[in-house]
């Protein structure tokens, strides 16, 4: 275990000496969807926990925005989804995706939930009101531009960390601190746990553009002589992902923007009247595609949840439904060692035993989605057609089930 080892000498330093040393049962680093949950669940049965956000704000460019039915079903045992639907969302039933040989469509309406579909709400919407809603409990404790430094070991435990906001050095000190700070976790980095990456077939390019009353709602897909594009409606724009062959970015970039706005306008031809509105490469973002896993989640005193643990591919979009099943299964395993005070390095594996199968199982599924479907949909020149076996209705119905729930159902315990 590899740690910035925080020693009392170091805490004396005068080049960094602490403004306060708070306590709490348990220290969250990372304010998205798993943090959030995992804060949440705890405060309200009575666990002292800390939530750390770097930012000022949780307001994110192209973060996503899709609460699955599982969620939904979460938000509903928690007392909180009457009121979260109260907020601004779109609702999907089904999603299509066109292609030159035929469509195929993915349908949620015949589940066996009370939220057959996925709600499309802007993640700061979402963590916003979560976080408001923690905040009646006061246990609960968030701290914002609150970047961590360092981890606090003693003993060869992991027992706190020390962060940086603007006015200075800070610590809080925990039973149990929690990594759930994203693909490119600072904890996961600091304690020196490594993820085992894949290397998916392709990255996305986001862009956006606006929405008007005939194109129509809810989300699409297209692939279109070697692109695919699929669709999400905003409301008043189209936040567009741009698929395309992994590594191939800076060769696009050198073809130009009109090669791109050709390409878009190729594939969805009723957004040709708007290309002009792709004007610099600083309205596309890059994501660069990855699918990957730490062999271990967790050491004493510490534990990884979310995209600190696993990040998932974006085929789906159940990156978030992941995040906050791992918070969920955290809080029922957690919950009780923590207000006990005995949690051992047996309890947090224990989290990892219950969600590394599912994880793996979903990654699968996404590689070979990948491998067998859009890396042919991204050869340019190649007619592409959907295999046969996406177009049979029991297939599709397993597909919506498991973009809906994932491959464990995971309810709420505590």
């Amino acid at each position: 275990m590899t740690t910035n080892k925080v020693t009392d000498e170091q805490e004396a330093a005068p080049v960094k000496v602490l403004e306060d040393v708070q306590h709490t049962t348990c220290c969250i680093v990372g304010g998205g969807p798993a943090g959030a949950v995992l804060a949440y669940i705890l405060a309200r049965n009575g666990v002292d926990v800390t939530l750390l956000e770097k930012h000022g704000d949780f307001d994110r460019d192209f973060r996503g925005d899709t609460l699955h039915p599982a969620i939904m079903e979460l938000m509903d045992q928690l007392g909180l989804a009457d009121r979260l639907l109260h907020l601004y969302h779109t609702r999907l039933g089904s999603f299509n995706l066109n292609t030159d040989g035929g469509a195929v469509s993915i349908d949620l309406s015949h589940l066996l939930t009370k939220y057959p579909y996925i709600t499309f709400m802007p993640q700061v919407e979402f963590l916003t009101f979560l976080t408001d809603e923690a905040k009646r409990y006061p246990c609960f404790h968030l701290i914002m531009d609150a970047d961590v430094k360092e981890l606090i070991e003693e003993n060869g435990k992991i027992v706190g960390v020390r962060y940086q906001p603007p006015d200075g050095w800070h610590a809080v000190r925990a039973a149990l601190t929690v990594g759930a700070d994203g693909r490119f976790s600072k904890v996961r980095h600091l304690i020196g746990i490594e993820l085992v990456k894949s290397a998916p077939p392709m990255d996305v390019l986001w862009f956006r553009l606006p929405r008007k009353p005939e194109d129509g709602e809810g989300v699409a897909g297209t692939i279109h002589d070697g692109a695919m594009f699929v669709m999400l409606d905003r409301d008043t724009e189209w936040q567009i992902a741009y698929a395309i062959p992994k590594g191939k970015y800076k060769q696009i970039q050198a073809a130009g923007l009109p090669a791109v706005r050709q390409k878009v306008a190729e594939a969805l031809p009723y957004m040709a009247d708007r290309m002009e509105l792709i004007k610099d490469w600083k309205q596309l973002s890059l994501l660069a595609v990855e699918s990957s896993m730490c062999r271990r989640w967790y050491a004493p005193g510490l534990l990884l949840i979310g995209d600190a643990a696993h990040v998932m591919s974006p085929v789906a979009g159940v990156g978030i439904n992941y995040a906050v099943q791992d918070a969920v299964a955290a809080a029922n395993l957690l919950t009780a060692p923590l207000q006990q005070g005995n949690l051992t390095v047996a309890d947090l594996a224990a989290v990892q035993q219950q969600r590394e199968w599912p994880v793996k199982v979903m990654q699968a599924a996404q590689g070979a989605v990948q491998e067998r479907i859009l890396k042919g949909a991204l050869q340019a020149g190649k007619p592409f057609k959907l295999p046969l076996i996406i177009r049979l209705p029991f297939v599709r119905n397993i597909a919506a089930r498991l973009i809906a729930f994932g491959v464990r159902r995971v309810r709420l315990k505590v």
